[in-house]
């Protein structure tokens, strides 16, 4: 790609993480970088979600270095993250490279063999050595994801292993991150060769409807649908209105049931999986047509029968020979692309209940707090006469795509002044600010696209009400309570680690401990913190920092902070402050 391009988007790279720098004071350009990067890869799906925390071995020890993790829902996947930052888009050498999957190789290697028992408990670094360990026996796969904003040739990435745990290397550079990142679609596609995997598969084409897609119908061997699940994980499953609902459900026991009892019926009994591509090379041998490559595939129904196939294979060593999967792949022209998988996959998905929130990529409650962001204006906060608004960025990279299309310094700089950058907030922060004041903390503490996820089942389809101007400015003022708030508890700790716990614990408390909405227009009127509950924010957040760290049985941090047992451990500290005792309408949970 053009040198232009590519600084041109290191630019917006480093942009981005000055971004995240204002949001978290106490990273390092480094981690935002991770962070930001991440990002891409989570919503590409290439990473189901990222932690952000930084270890390097002490001095004396053999080299180990590592960014942030990741441990898939099923336990199965390891993601390590390591970075090489600064590079600016230069050349990075293909020893750099090495280095750098070796001490992550290294790192996964010490938290196999127990390395946080040589290590300070008090720390999140602790947490996620003694996570890994403690998962080590479920682990089968780990991967390594090397991002830098450099530049490399380096084409070859071997794979390893450590015991009988494969270990498969990932690169991405600058000029990668920045294709998937102004690609304009969420995710790097995915393409099968069948015959390169020895599977051409015959397959019936539909007669032609003169439209703007295709339809074929074919079989796909079980272990050739679970290879491919494989290879591409949950990424596979992107455009699908679900994630796995994993063997809970009765139909994905009825999978396993098959699978396990009578493989040669699966067949019969299965209604198969519909997919989408928006490419397709056939081949006409004889009489038959032959299924040859797919480009761009998504399973946007029967995500619950290739998970359910690919588990089998992995945790009960099911023999999928017999087994044959029926499926409808439709070719879409890629400008229709996604006016029209939305619909197949709503319509297509049957056998499990679908919430109307999980096609909520464009819903109209997004759509509308989007355009509410737009027309709202802030009140002036003390001492100064000028409004501005908030910008609610519904899409990834929104923000900087506005302002850019005000082409002159004049028009630009009156864009930062209407909707300042440190005033930018997204989806994801909409979920974390909303469940912290709702008081599930706990949930909050599971990642922000697990979150986000839970939010949008649990909360967003409760009520089918769009967003009007006061619950606009009610979310403005949660996010303003969160993050002075959070603020103000660094203050106290500075460089203490568990920081998003500390604040979204101690905040869910405080709103256990006051009237909301009292609280909220307040904040709204002030666009800052009232002093009564500033200094109730210090107060609170000495003994919820005490529970958290108190994780029972010496047990982890991280993983104390994401049950309910500690939200109510939370609740049963005595404070003699705003209230004198937890209400009881705040022990009424939601359940999980």
């Amino acid at each position: 790609m053009h040198d232009e391009a590519v600084q041109e988007f290191a630019i917006t790279l480093e942009q981005a993480i000055e971004d995240r720098l204002g949001q978290e004071p106490g990273w390092l350009k480094r981690d935002a970088f991770v962070q930001v990067a991440g990002d891409y890869l989570v919503d590409d799906g290439t990473l189901e979600d990222l932690h952000v925390c930084y270890y390097v071995s002490p001095s004396g020890r053999s080299r180990m270095e590592i960014a942030g993790y990741s441990v898939s829902d099923d336990g199965r996947v390891l993601d390590l993250i390591t970075a090489d930052y600064g590079n600016h888009g230069q050349t990075i050498s293909r020893d750099q490279v090495r280095r750098r999957f070796n001490w992550a190789t290294l790192f996964a290697t010490a938290c196999r063999d127990g390395h946080h028992l040589s290590m300070e408990e008090s720390s999140a670094q602790f947490d996620m050595v003694q996570d890994i360990h403690s998962r080590w026996r479920d682990i089968d796969k780990i991967r390594i994801f090397l991002l830098t904003d450099g530049r490399s040739t380096l084409q070859d990435l071997p794979s390893a292993e450590i015991g009988n745990v494969s270990v498969i290397h990932n690169l991405w550079d600058i000029e990668r991150l920045r294709r998937l990142a102004t690609s304009g679609r969420h995710e790097e596609p995915i393409s099968v060769n069948f015959e390169e995997l020895g599977n051409p598969l015959p397959c019936l084409p539909a007669p032609s409807s003169g439209g703007d897609y295709q339809c074929l119908l074919t079989l796909i061997p079980g272990q050739l649908l679970a290879d491919i699940y494989e290879l591409h994980g949950p990424k596979l499953l992107q455009r699908n209105v679900r994630a796995f609902l994993q063997a809970r459900g009765k139909v994905n026991k009825g999978i396993n049931e098959t699978i396990q009892t009578s493989p040669d019926r699966f067949l019969a009994y299965n209604n198969g999986i519909s997919a989408t591509a928006t490419g397709v090379v056939l081949e006409q041998r004889g009489t038959a047509t032959y299924l040859l490559e797919l480009s761009d595939l998504q399973i946007v129904n029967g995500g619950q029968t290739t998970a359910s196939l690919h588990h089998a294979t992995k945790r009960d060593n099911a023999d999928l020979s017999n087994v044959q999967v029926p499926a409808k792949i439709t070719v879409v022209q890629p400008e229709v692309l996604d006016q029209l998988v939305p619909k197949i996959s709503r319509y297509a998905n049957s056998q499990n209940t679908i919430n109307e929130a999980d096609f909520e990529a464009n819903s109209p409650f997004h759509v509308e707090l989007e355009r509410l962001s737009r027309s709202i204006w802030s009140p002036a906060a003390a001492g100064s006469t000028r409004q501005n608004r908030w910008y609610y960025e519904r899409v990834r990279g929104q923000y900087s795509v506005d302002r850019a299309r005000r082409h002159t310094s004049a028009k630009q700089k009156a864009f930062d002044l209407e909707f300042p950058r440190s005033q930018r907030f997204t989806k994801t922060d909409a979920a974390k600010y909303d469940m912290t004041f709702r008081k599930l903390p706990h949930m909050v503490s599971l990642g922000a696209q697990k979150c986000f996820h839970w939010w949008t089942i649990n909360v967003l389809t409760a009520s089918s009400a769009l967003p009007d101007e006061e619950y606009f400015q009610d979310l403005v003022a949660k996010r303003v309570l969160f993050e002075y708030g959070r603020a103000e508890i660094r203050k106290l700790n500075p460089g203490a680690g568990y920081l998003a716990n500390v604040t979204t614990y101690t905040l869910a408390r405080l709103a256990a401990e006051v009237d909301l909405q009292e609280v909220l227009t307040a904040v709204w009127r002030e666009q800052g913190l009232p002093d009564h509950i500033r200094h109730a924010v210090h107060e609170l957040s000495r003994p919820v920092r005490e529970v958290l760290l108190a994780a029972p049985g010496s047990g982890n941090v991280t993983e104390w902070c994401k049950k309910e047992d500690c939200w109510k451990s939370v609740l049963d500290v005595e404070w003699t402050g705003l209230r004198p005792r937890v209400p009881e309408q705040a022990r009424e949970f939601v359940s999980t």
